[in-house]
């Protein structure tokens, strides 16, 4: 049993940059982030990107000012955007939400990763860096990813990134004039010092060949670490 007697409430996070190797998340900012994040959500593939988000796809400049405004602004999503350090662009959103400081509960989301960005060595090092700012700088005890039952691909996301899957909540929501089921998934703070270890084996620079592809995959890391697979 978890003795929690002397357990106080953890602070909300705050805007601060989260620096990385591959990507950077800074506090979201309506002006400077405003072009890039715009086009990497509205090309071809927006009703892709936007399916299984509570928005349906943002594809005109004047909807996406009133949208980044109000999320630029807001503490709880707190939105990041996703840096890419070697062109210094911005190639994608994400979030912390549900923050609940006083279970030391917090969740990842409202993520939107364009082409440029997704299925990248920086996309992985994003959910890292949350990680990492959760556990080890505010002390919490459970970082969560909730996705539509539906999303196949999210669902494969968790896992690799190390969640547990815990069930589905059926029946959980109404999104677009639609059920949603809600599938949880959750890694806690005792399970990071395993999950930090194999993600930062992954995104050593020694993992990847010239052109950039992994030589050895995530969940490698993950079985020899002891994290979930």
């Amino acid at each position: 049993m978890i003795d929690l007697a002397s357990w106080t409430p953890r602070p909300r996070p705050q805007r601060i940059a989260l620096e990385g190797r591959y990507v950077r998340l800074e506090p979201l900012d309506a002006q400077e982030h405003f072009e890039a994040l715009f086009e990497a959500g509205s090309g071809e593939d927006a009703d892709t990107l936007w399916r299984y988000l509570a928005e349906r796809p943002i594809t005109r400049k004047s909807d996406f000012e009133l949208w980044i405004a109000k999320a630029s602004s807001s503490p709880d999503p707190l939105f990041f955007a996703a840096i890419d350090t070697r062109t210094g662009r911005a190639e994608g959103r994400l979030a912390l939400m549900r923050i609940e400081p006083a279970h030391g509960v917090i969740e990842t989301g409202n993520i939107l990763f364009g082409p440029r960005l997704a299925r990248s060595r920086a996309a992985t090092e994003a959910i890292y860096l949350q990680a990492k700012h959760v556990f080890d700088d505010l002390g919490y005890r459970r970082f969560e990813w909730k996705c539509n039952a539906d999303n196949a691909p999210s669902r494969r996301a968790a896992l690799r990134f190390g969640f547990s899957f815990e069930g589905v909540f059926r029946q959980h929501m109404v999104v677009k004039g639609e059920n949603r089921d809600t599938a949880w998934y959750a890694m806690l703070d005792h399970e990071w010092p395993r999950l930090r270890l194999a993600y930062e084996a992954w995104l050593d620079p020694a993992n990847f060949d010239a052109q950039g592809h992994q030589l050895t995959p995530l969940a490698a890391f993950m079985q020899t670490t002891g994290g979930p697979t």
